[in-house]
């Protein structure tokens, strides 16, 4: 009976020491997405199985990109960019969602973020279509302008109408709505601490094992280069970075930057070399680190002081970079 008791009490000294270790174990799940990554960090173990878990994420992403790329044909957004002037488009909630999102950063930044910007950004060679290797023509650029504005658009209730022409990029804020969509899974499946990432769009819950924050690394913008600018400590928040270190293209001397000027035509011109974003919401996280970074450093720190954002600025200045943060980013920084 004594041996019976003592292999009953190892056995369960043994159940809840693997209890406790998944808490402080980090599993880590991952895969293509949109054309870059996704990956998740998690520590627990999900209700239902990994397997389940992943399925479920895969399938969440993967309708993301079935509603909103640019780069599929078949897409639902690809549809109503290609529909003729007139039609209506039905579009599933997740679009309408994001899409009205993207319609209030519009005239949040009057203008400066606009989803129909599609026309310039692939005239500049930053779309699904061909590359190029210098500036297009003043004539192309104003023609391409004349099909942007995102007053043109009118969603009526879940139907969206085609004006004529228009183009709808959804890529400035979809990564950060996929970021949402799968942090709802991650609550969903019952775990309490995890760190989601899509194509560099993060958002956490909970700490890491032993009680640690999910540190994240800004990077210094430098081309070429690996190198850390600054560590935010997340929990319960999103982070967004934008800039123009990774994409652009030089042509005599002059680079031009992926980031697209709605109301000039333009590459944006400015000394701002990255913006990152704290925010509740991947989603608005993401849409706001692109306005920011038409905005530019001066325009860009007004509107986010004025809106209480927590942003963060990285400036390029003849003696090197400088950072400029918001009241709202530096208490969050030192609140971690």
């Amino acid at each position: 009976m004594t041996r019976i008791l003592s292999l009953l009490v190892l056995s369960l000294t043994l159940l809840l020491s693997a209890c406790d270790d998944s808490k402080n174990r980090l599993s880590v799940l991952s895969g293509p997405t949109m054309g870059t990554t996704w990956s998740v960090k998690y520590t627990g173990t999900p209700d239902e199985s990994i397997d389940s878990l992943k399925a479920d994420i895969e399938a969440a992403l993967e309708q993301v990109n079935a509603e909103m790329s640019t780069y599929r044909a078949d897409s639902v957004l690809s549809q109503f960019n290609q529909a003729a002037a007139g039609t209506l488009v039905d579009l599933p909630a997740d679009t309408q969602k994001v899409l009205k999102a993207a319609f209030s950063l519009s005239e949040m930044t009057g203008g400066a973020y606009d989803v129909t910007v599609g026309p310039l950004v692939n005239l500049w060679g930053f779309g699904p279509e061909s590359d190029r290797f210098e500036p297009p023509q003043a004539d192309e650029i104003e023609a391409a302008r004349r099909r942007v504005g995102w007053q043109s658009l009118l969603l009526d209730g879940p139907r969206l109408l085609q004006p004529g022409e228009v183009y709808v990029d959804l890529s400035s804020i979809a990564k950060g709505f996929a970021v949402d969509k799968v942090a709802e899974l991650m609550d969903k499946h019952g775990l309490k601490s995890w760190l989601v990432e899509v194509g560099g769009e993060l958002r956490a819950r909970g700490t890491k094992p032993y009680g640690q924050p999910w540190r994240i690394a800004v990077e210094r913008p430098i081309p070429g280069v690996r190198e850390v600018e600054q560590v935010v400590a997340l929990k319960d928040m999103a982070v967004a970075t934008s800039g123009d270190y990774r994409n652009f293209f030089e042509s005599d001397g002059k680079l031009y930057s992926h980031t697209i000027d709605p109301r000039t035509g333009y590459p944006v011109q400015h000394a701002l070399a990255s913006v990152s974003v704290l925010h509740k919401s991947a989603m608005m996280a993401d849409g706001l680190a692109t306005a920011m970074t038409v905005l530019g450093p001066k325009e860009g720190m007004a509107f986010a002081k004025a809106n209480e954002l927590a942003v963060f600025f990285i400036v390029r200045t003849d003696e090197g970079v400088k950072e400029l943060s918001t009241p709202a980013f530096d208490a969050i920084v030192e609140d971690k």
